[in-house]
């Protein structure tokens, strides 16, 4: 199967479609507002690579690699990333997606509706690995031809020099990695950011820090802008902090497809991203996912309108908090053999 639709996915899902389509089906499943779409899986990733790659030699060749010897990935990447620009793809693959893709945008739509085009691949946005930034990302696409250009290349950024290098430290199986490629609707945001429901900087469990700035989420990402910075307490929903920044510029989506950088002028610099309404609003759906998780979330939003004008949170992505998760499981001492060893060991602590 190709193509799967988020409403039928869920976390289990996620050695079908990757890390993030499994998690964008989990929210939608979970009734929280997700800009519709559909995921094309990693069998369509699998048949492309046997198309490039016949003699399965890949994996392999990766799995050689010593992860200090730079100048030996990047080569093999090159390498790679040039196959995959020149494989011939087989027809009924790209007739499913552009289908499915006519399908999202809707006849009333026309055929340049614009997407985002998103990797998701199996081994990111995970507990132990996140991938965040490692690999494609295509925003405001148009037109089915351009759709599948930016699924090729989502299929190549799997093995970027600096995805395959993370993977070489972490010590990940190649056999197991896999790409899915999220195409869903795009959003005109007015505003987008992050939120973490802990703190970042401290790991406090009690708050949820929001970052956000104007426009689309890619000049924050990009790191184009300064975001606005607000902390809310969890049981209580006070704003405890508010960071107004000055926001030179913002993203919207050109006409042509792609991404256009505005400048913003005088009095708009300092526009608050959001209101005190949209702030506790995002609290609370914060609050909700990592119940429904069960654990910390690092959230993806926007703010944008319906088709009726009405302005609604959407969330883009809800991945498990790993920074300070990960502390939170790391043995604070090794175990003695006896239970007074401990106490032994903190006195000669004392008395040095």
């Amino acid at each position: 199967m190709y193509v799967r639709w988020f409403g039928d996915l869920n976390l289990g899902d996620r050695s079908s479609v990757g890390g993030k389509g499994a998690s964008l089906g989990e929210l939608t499943r979970a009734g929280i507002r997700v800009p519709p779409g559909f995921v094309v899986t990693t069998a369509a990733f699998e048949t492309a690579l046997a198309a490039l790659d016949p003699a399965a030699g890949i994996r392999a060749a990766i799995e050689r690699l010593d992860a200090g010897d730079l100048d030996a990935v990047s080569k093999l990447s090159e390498s790679i990333r040039t196959r995959f620009a020149a494989a011939k793809l087989p027809a009924d693959l790209l007739g499913t997606v552009a289908q499915a893709y006519a399908a999202l945008v809707g006849a009333g739509a026309g055929t340049d509706a614009a997407v985002a085009v998103r990797s998701s691949a199996t081994s990111e946005d995970s507990a132990d690995a996140s991938f965040a930034g490692l690999q494609d990302t295509h925003l405001c696409v148009r037109g089915a031809q351009d759709v599948i250009r930016s699924l090729g290349a989502c299929w190549s950024s799997l093995y970027s020099r600096e995805s395959v290098m993370y993977r070489l430290r972490l010590g990940l199986p190649e056999r197991h990695v896999a790409m899915g490629v999220v195409v869903q609707r795009m959003l005109e945001s007015r505003s987008s950011g992050v939120m973490f429901t802990r703190s970042p900087l401290t790991g406090d469990r009690s708050v949820i820090t929001i970052e956000a700035g104007l426009g689309l989420g890619s000049a924050l990402v990009g790191g184009e802008v300064t975001p606005d910075n607000y902390v809310v307490a969890k049981v209580t929903g006070d704003i405890v902090k508010r960071t107004v920044s000055a926001k030179t510029v913002r993203h919207v989506s050109a006409a042509g497809g792609g991404v256009r950088v505005e400048a913003l002028e005088g009095p708009l610099q300092l526009q608050p991203a959001l209101s005190d309404a949209e702030i506790h609003a995002l609290a609370d759906i914060g609050k909700r996912v990592e119940q429904h998780y069960g654990s910390p979330q690092d959230i993806e939003w926007a703010i944008a309108a319906d088709e009726a004008g009405r302005e609604h949170v959407y969330l883009l992505q809800s991945r498990p908090e790993t920074v300070w998760s990960r502390r939170d499981t790391e043995p604070v001492a090794q175990p003695a053999a006896r239970a007074y060893d401990h106490v032994l060991a903190a006195l000669g602590g004392l008395r040095r």
